[in-house]
Formats: structure tokens, C-alpha cells, sequence
């Protein structure tokens, strides 16, 4: 320890003691035989303030208490009645802390003061404000947990620098928006020198992502079997169904740009999007289709009409004859309005026994369509929890 006090006058208060540490100008790393200066991180208080989910950055602030000692600044003697002082924090020689993977980092101190105790002993508290860009598994968005490091060091020339020890680590806030945090804990990468590094345990809260994206596309998916039930005359269902195909288009143009895009592991939420987009376009154009088959019994686009002498047309004839002949014969006008009514009904229901036809034979399609639709969901639903299950794409965010 070094007695600071003067041969002639002696400083008894805690300012006369500050403003002659201050005049050393102590701004240097205190050098030590070792070369390495310990730095004790007592506490550490990690919050996250934002998550980008598109960029797969994450912005934090995190509150460190720091202690190290520096035996320039010690004290002692019998003039002295405190142990503690209060100095200035940018007048003497304080740790740079980084965070070796941020891409934007501010360090500022919490207090413009620093508690130095006689033994040489500083206390001081940062906070840091750091946005780290991390990769996480989004495949299986919006049920997904990742992992992210922030790896707090400090400076370090050849065998030189900071020899930094942890203390406790704790987080606040745990929810930001539709993430939240789980857990902070210390871990270690011995990948790179044994560094040790905070790891962020997250998750997405589902709920928003189910409600405004899963849900109304299962509904909708479930309208459109439903719809099934719709009668194919009078165009009604294929009316609805190009309903359905509106409005699901409308309901991607609004909500897909929200969805994040991690390239080779974007959210298998994409990929169902399309599925059902893909599925309800192929129902509305076979309704359609069953719609003409129902109605004309034929599949072609353009059908020209030939012009047929309808029993109508020959009862006209008939009574045509018939008249010229009652003339001359004699019959009454009652035979001819019997062979009227009876070419008639004979007409109508033979046109009634073909429509009636057509119409089965398209009911009966249409019925073959509905249970192959039903099994392609239910394939599409197995397949998806079996995929979701699997671990896909992942990242490593410890190459640091």
C-alpha cells in the first residue's frame, strides 16, 4: 500500500484524498508482474428489449458490477478515518468490456462516480446495450426454442489483458412481444480458448401465430370440405368456392410478409400456405367442371347445338295434318289436344330421366372427389406432425 499522505500537510477529508489520486492521473492499466489485471463480474443482470424475427437479430441490455483491484490507488495511515472514496469514472483506468459477437454495441456507465476502498479495490457498474445476430431453427415456427449466445470479453494483447471471473448471472423482463426468454446462463466454448459466454434460452409464445395464421387457414380448409355439401345446380358452390379462394389470397397478401424468411429453413408455415392455396384452386375448378357435367353431360368447353325436331315441333306437324284432315274427315278437335299432351309428357320425361342421369353421374363424381380430398388432409396432417418432429437446419452460433 502507498501512504499518500504529504510531509507537510496531510489530506484528512475524503476530496483533499480524491483530488490527489485524481493529479497521479492514473488513465493506465495497472501492470502487474503477471501482466494479467482480474476483474471479478459480480453480478450480471441480462434483459432482452427486441427481437427481430425476419433479421434473426436480438437487442438486450445487459447491467454488469465489476470489481478489480489497483494498488496505485490504495491508501493507509493513521490521518485516515474512512476506507472508502468516491472518484470519477473517466479519471482513472476502468475495464473495456465487448461482446465479441455484436454487430452494435454501447457501454455507458450507470454512475459518473466509482466506490475505490482503501485497499485499492474499485467498484463500478456498466450498462451495455448490444444487438447480436444469432441464428435460430424457424422450421417448425410458431412452436420453436433457441439458443444464443453473447460472448462478454475483454481486451487481450498476446499474454496481456483481462483475466475476467463471473458472478452470479440473472435475467429480468423474460417476455418481449411474441418471444421469451427462458433462462441466461453461464457457459463456456472450448472451441475458442475456453471463452465463456452468457447463452439465451427463447421461445416464441405461440398463441398469436396460431391464432392469426394456422387457425383461419384450417378453417377455411374445413369450409371448403364442407362445401362439398353445396348442390352443384344453380352454380352456388362454385360460387362459394371462389369465395374461399379470394379470401385466402387476401389473407396471404396481408399476413405472409410478417412471417420471418430464414433461407434454406424458412417456416414450414410457407410451405402449408401454398399447399392449401394449391388445394382449394383444385376443388373450385373441379366444381366447376362437376357443375357442367351436371348440367350438359359434357365436359367440352363449347358444345354447338343441333337444331332437333322436339315432339313439340311434331304435334304442330300433327295438328297441322290433323286439321287439314278434320276438315275433310271429320275428327274432332279433342283427339288432337290428347296427342298433344300426351307427345308432350312423353317429352318432358324422357328429358327429365337424361337430365336426372347426368345429374347422378356427377353427384357420384363429385362424391369420389369429396372422400379423395378428405384423405389427402388427413396424409397432409400426419405428414406435418412427423415433419415438425424432425430436427432440421441447424445453425452454429459459436464461431466466434
Amino acid at each position: 500500500m502507498t501512504d499518500l499522505g504529504r510531509p507537510t500537510t496531510a489530506c484528512v477529508s475524503h476530496r483533499c484524498l480524491a483530488e490527489e489520486i485524481i493529479d497521479r492521473k492514473l488513465y493506465s492499466a495497472p501492470q502487474t508482474t503477471e501482466c494479467l489485471i482480474n476483474v471479478n463480474l459480480t453480478s450480471i443482470l441480462y434483459q432482452t428489449l427486441s427481437v427481430d424475427t425476419k433479421a434473426m437479430q436480438f437487442s438486450s441490455q445487459i447491467k454488469i458490477h465489476m470489481e478489480w483491484t489497483d494498488p496505485d490507488l490504495a491508501w493507509s495511515g493513521p490521518q485516515y478515518n474512512f476506507t472508502e472514496i468516491v472518484l470519477p469514472y473517466d479519471r482513472i483506468w476502468t475495464p473495456e468490456l465487448t461482446v465479441v459477437n455484436a454487430v452494435k454495441m454501447n457501454v455507458k456507465p450507470v454512475s459518473n462516480d466509482i466506490l475505490v476502498q482503501s485497499d485499492g479495490t474499485v467498484s463500478y457498474t456498466i450498462l451495455m446495450y448490444t444487438t447480436v445476430v444469432c441464428g435460430i431453427n424457424l422450421f417448425t415456427y410458431p412452436f420453436v426454442h433457441g439458443s444464443c449466445p453473447v460472448a462478454i470479453n475483454g481486451w487481450n494483447q498476446s499474454s496481456c489483458g483481462l483475466n475476467l471471473t463471473y458472478g452470479s448471472v440473472s435475467s429480468v423482463g423474460d417476455s418481449r412481444g411474441e418471444w421469451k426468454t427462458l433462462s441466461v446462463e453461464l457457459s463456456r466454448n472450448e472451441r475458442t480458448n475456453n471463452r465463456n459466454f452468457l447463452l439465451v434460452n427463447m421461445s416464441i409464445n405461440p398463441f398469436n401465430a396460431m391464432v392469426t395464421l394456422v387457425l383461419p387457414s384450417a378453417l377455411i380448409m374445413v369450409a371448403d370440405l364442407v362445401s362439398f355439401a353445396l348442390p352443384l345446380d344453380g352454380g352456388k358452390r362454385s360460387s362459394f368456392k371462389i369465395t374461399l379462394v379470394l379470401s385466402f389470397t387476401m389473407f396471404l397478401l396481408i399476413l405472409t410478409n410478417n412471417l420471418p424468411d430464414t433461407g434454406a429453413c424458412s417456416p414450414l408455415l410457407q410451405y402449408h400456405f401454398c399447399f392449401c392455396l394449391l388445394v382449394l384452386v383444385l376443388s373450385m375448378l373441379l366444381s366447376m367442371v362437376f357443375t357442367k357435367l351436371a348440367a350438359d353431360g359434357s365436359l367440352k368447353p363449347f358444345k354447338l347445338q343441333k337444331l332437333q325436331t322436339t315432339g313439340r315441333f311434331k304435334s304442330q306437324t300433327d295438328d297441322s295434318v290433323n286439321n287439314a284432315v278434320s276438315k275433310y274427315i271429320g275428327f274432332t278437335m279433342e283427339r288432337d289436344s290428347l296427342e298433344k299432351i300426351v307427345n308432350y309428357v312423353e317429352n318432358l320425361d324422357k328429358k327429365e330421366k337424361t337430365t336426372k342421369k347426368k345429374q347422378i353421374f356427377a353427384d357420384n363424381l363429385d362424391k369420389r372427389c369429396f372422400w379423395v380430398y378428405l384423405s389427402i388432409d388427413i396424409i397432409y396432417s400426419l405428414c406435418v406432425l412427423s415433419v415438425t418432429r424432425t430436427d432440421f437446419c441447424k445453425f452454429n452460433n459459436l464461431d466466434f
